[in-house]
């Protein structure tokens, strides 16, 4: 069960919907959309009722370019403002719950939440990052990963084996450059919207199962 969610004290303003744990507990998830999608895509909807039913309560919100306009990719520059719209989240979050703070998104979100990390490590306590965009489609010399040898919080990650945006393999590799505890969980035969699969008894249950027994192993 979710709420709408909206805080509009600070700058930019938080909007979404929070999800209340079905179990007790303390920890929380702030977790944010793709360049193309907004906080109520489907596979937010669904992990956040996943987490929630696991002992989360999840902020699931909007960007600071998706308020701005509702539909296409991030305009260029917007990279920091989406940023701060992060950082505030989690400040909304801290000011509620006093458990330990995971930020995390699927692929642009958790790109901006891992550089987030790498340049401010207090402001979480981890990092959630459903497919992360390892590379654009077919070009596989464009990696994002400057900034993963200053990632210094533990980092679970999520990522389809068919997904075009990085090869398991490729993540694989990249994952070595974060010198915090790391984790990765393959969903097979899902693509980059980690929903499809073409078999195997992967699911975002399981996914939510395995982040938490990573969580409850290397986070203080």
């Amino acid at each position: 069960m979710f709420i709408p969610f909206a805080d509009l004290e600070g700058d930019p303003a938080v909007h979404g919907f929070l999800h209340s744990p079905s179990v007790l507990g303390e920890d929380c998830v702030v977790l944010t959309h793709g360049a193309g999608a907004n906080c109520q895509s489907k596979l937010l909807v669904e992990i956040s009722d996943e987490l929630a039913a696991s002992g989360f309560t999840v902020l699931r919100f909007d960007l600071p370019f998706r308020r701005a306009r509702p539909y296409g990719p991030p305009p260029f520059g917007s990279a920091a403002k989406d940023r701060d719209g992060l950082r505030r989240a989690v400040a909304v979050m801290r000011n509620r719950r006093n458990g330990r703070i995971f930020l995390g998104g699927h692929s642009y979100g958790g790109r901006q939440a891992s550089m987030l990390i790498s340049e401010e490590p207090q402001v979480a306590d981890g990092l959630f990052l459903l497919s992360y965009p390892l590379h654009p489609p077919r070009k596989p010399d464009e990696l994002r990963t400057k900034h993963f040898p200053k990632v210094d919080k533990p980092a679970f990650f999520a990522h389809g084996t068919r997904d075009s945006f990085g090869t398991i393999t490729e993540v694989k590799s990249a994952l070595e450059l974060i010198p915090a505890a790391h984790a990765l969980f393959e969903l097979k035969g899902a693509g980059h919207d980690l929903l499809f699969k073409t078999s195997g008894s992967e699911s975002l249950a399981e996914l939510v199962r395995e982040f938490k027994k990573f969580q409850n192993k290397v986070v203080p």
